[in-house]
């Protein structure tokens, strides 16, 4: 484990009707399911109240680009829900390319023997889950952190 930060992150799947969310322990050693957060105006409330009793070290947030790399309108929305999150509770946010995270969470749901349908409640926490842990095995393995900060802005918005 050269080079891995240890800390508690959260992985934040941003989506237009939920938001997935994921923690770590602070060893990295597994991701797991913490809930799905219904998107609205209190969305980022929910996920400050959920990261309230933790110690973060930071937020990792899935940038949903398309297959080529580039940006979409999801894009564009993940990057201002982590921008506001980042403002909101002061903890450092990790933008992470997150390409497939979600048909990853339905396949492992289908070999699971969950049908869809069953899994709608569900698939946004298992995205979060797959994008995390993503992060977490890359910084393990190269030493570097995923993806790219968001740079603090010097005064509040």
């Amino acid at each position: 484990m050269s080079g891995f930060r240890r800390g508690v992150r959260l992985g934040i799947d941003v989506g237009r009707a939920r938001v997935g969310v994921a923690r770590c322990d602070p060893d990295g050693m597994l991701a797991v399911p913490v809930e799905t957060v219904p998107r609205g105006e209190s969305s980022i409330d929910r996920i400050l109240e959920i990261a309230g009793d933790l110690d973060l070290l930071e937020f990792v947030v899935g940038l949903p680009v398309n297959m080529r790399g580039d940006d979409t309108a999801s894009t564009t929305d993940a990057r201002e829900f982590a921008a506001t999150l980042q403002q909101r509770s002061g903890v450092p946010v990790r933008l992470v390319d997150e390409r497939l995270s979600t048909v990853s969470a339905h396949a492992a749901l289908r070999s699971s023997g969950r049908s869809q349908k069953k899994s709608r409640s569900i698939v946004d926490q298992v995205a979060a889950v797959v994008l995390l842990q993503q992060a977490i095995d890359t910084e393990k393995s190269t030493g570097n952190p995923a993806g790219a900060i968001i740079p603090v802005d010097e005064e509040p918005a």
